[in-house]
């Protein structure tokens, strides 16, 4: 039998919008690091474009057609800082929903991964 993704590990795509709506809702836009880059932000749309990229950052299905992650960002100027911050805000939502440590240390080596694609832009 075929190991589990971590997509399926983590409940799939319904779980995944759970995780991307407690991410947004509880955590980044209450934090003052980072909210004011989603002021003006369609967040409905921000939310199924992050649940699509989460999902596939975690093994599920290539649904995202966004941006690529430079694009995305342009002109944000970005700071280690606000990655950061981000960073730990998705471990905390991927924690609050049960994900282990183990695999939440695997999705973020490859959301890190992106890094120098979101920074100074």
């Amino acid at each position: 039998m075929a190991e589990q993704t971590l997509y399926e590990k983590a409940g799939g795509g319904e779980a995944i919008e759970k995780v991307v709506d407690y991410f947004y809702e509880e955590l980044v836009l209450k934090d003052p690091t980072v909210n004011q880059f989603f002021e003006n932000t369609d967040m409905t749309k921000q939310k199924r474009h992050q649940s699509k990229f989460i999902s596939y950052a975690l093994g599920g299905p290539n649904q995202y057609s966004g941006n690529s992650m430079a694009k995305a960002h342009e002109g944000m100027n970005l700071q280690p800082e606000h990655f950061n911050a981000i960073a730990k805000h998705l471990h905390d939502a991927l924690a609050h929903f049960g994900v282990s440590e183990r695999d939440i240390d695997e999705a973020l080596t490859r959301v890190t991964a992106l890094r120098d694609d979101i920074l100074y832009k």
